[in-house]
Order: C-alpha cells, then sequence, then structure tokens
C-alpha cells in the first residue's frame, strides 16, 4: 500500500479507537462508520444521517471469523453464500452479539459483510473489530455515486474524511442484502 492510503488507514484507527466518526471507501460506496462496538459513536451516525434509529445500520468485517464474533449463531448455508458471492453481499443473520445494540434491528438481527475491497479490509483487520459501515447520505437521499457526490455537510460532520481515492470510480450501488433465518430460510431484502 502507497504512503497516502497507510496514512489514511492510521488516522482512521486512531479516530476509531477515539470513538470518532470517519468517512472511508468500502467495497460499494463511500461509507460513514465508526466502531460497531461503541453505543454512542453508533448513536452519533444517526444523528448525522438524521437516520430513524429504528433502521438498522451494516457492519463490515474482514474475515469468516470476524463474522463468527459478531453474529450468534452463522447457518451453514450463510458459509455457501460467502463463497459463492461475486458482487458485495450484506447477510441479515438472526442475533447479533458483541456489537452496539443500535446496530441491531427490533428483532435482534445483524446485517454483516464481509469486505473484500483492499482499504475496508485492511482497516478492519488492523482494528480488529467490526465497522459500521453506511452510505455517506442524508437518510432518504441517494447514495453518493463518488466521492464529489458526497454531501458538504457530512464531510464537515465527521472526524475523518479519508484523503486517498478520492478520484477512484466506485461501485455506484449498495450491496445485496440477504435475510437468513432458522431453518435456512432466504430472503432477499434489496437486489
Amino acid at each position: 500500500m502507497d504512503d497516502a492510503i497507510n496514512k489514511d488507514l492510521s488516522c482512521c484507527l486512531d479516530v476509531l479507537k477515539r470513538g470518532g466518526i470517519i468517512i472511508y471507501p468500502t467495497d460499494t460506496v463511500w461509507g460513514i462508520g465508526c466502531d460497531a462496538t461503541d453505543s454512542n459513536a453508533v448513536k452519533k451516525i444517526f444523528e448525522i444521517k438524521r437516520r430513524a434509529d429504528s433502521k438498522a445500520l451494516i457492519t463490515l468485517v474482514d474475515s469468516v471469523a470476524a463474522l463468527e464474533r459478531v453474529v450468534a449463531e452463522v447457518p451453514e448455508v450463510a458459509y455457501q453464500l460467502i463463497d459463492v458471492a461475486v458482487e458485495p453481499m450484506t447477510v441479515v443473520y438472526d442475533r447479533g452479539v458483541g456489537v452496539a445494540p443500535e446496530l441491531l434491528a427490533e428483532d435482534g438481527s445483524i446485517g454483516v459483510r464481509i469486505t473484500s475491497e483492499e482499504f475496508s479490509k485492511e482497516l478492519c483487520k488492523r482494528f480488529r473489530r467490526p465497522i459500521v459501515s453506511t452510505s455517506v447520505n442524508i437518510s432518504g437521499e441517494p447514495a453518493p455515486k463518488c466521492f464529489g457526490d458526497i454531501n458538504p455537510d457530512l464531510l464537515k460532520a465527521v472526524d475523518y474524511v479519508c484523503e486517498a481515492g478520492h478520484e477512484r470510480p466506485w461501485a455506484s450501488k449498495p450491496s445485496t442484502v440477504i435475510k437468513l433465518s432458522a431453518g435456512g430460510v432466504i430472503k432477499i431484502l434489496r437486489k
């Protein structure tokens, strides 16, 4: 990784450890994130996005091992889906554990994505905790297709904005979201 990316990783880690909020590149769209185990930080994201706290946020991890630390039980079919996924896929599991309660849906479920994008994967790996990943937009507005589309008010509302990758074309759509329930029931929530 080049110096600019290493600087961003370093700054992001510092901010995350202090309970701050970052804007960073992910495997889908530019994300706004924080330590997924820090309730106060998660609440700040809801405030910044003006999002109803009844709408759960997605959590990013870097590996199956990290996934298993935030989900009470990973159904066998989830491992199969993860193995065959060619595009970013968020899976909603029945019960999240070890994360801020504000991240969970009213039924206790949690949406988790294993990122394969270089920056977000390395950030999760170095942080050793799950990281919130939600699009950098005011709730109800479209997700930005590139860095230049991010609302300037949101850029000012966070503690750190990654400097590298602004010119890089990004995936312009959010991940597919699949809900897995007991007994292996699969429901596509967003395609």
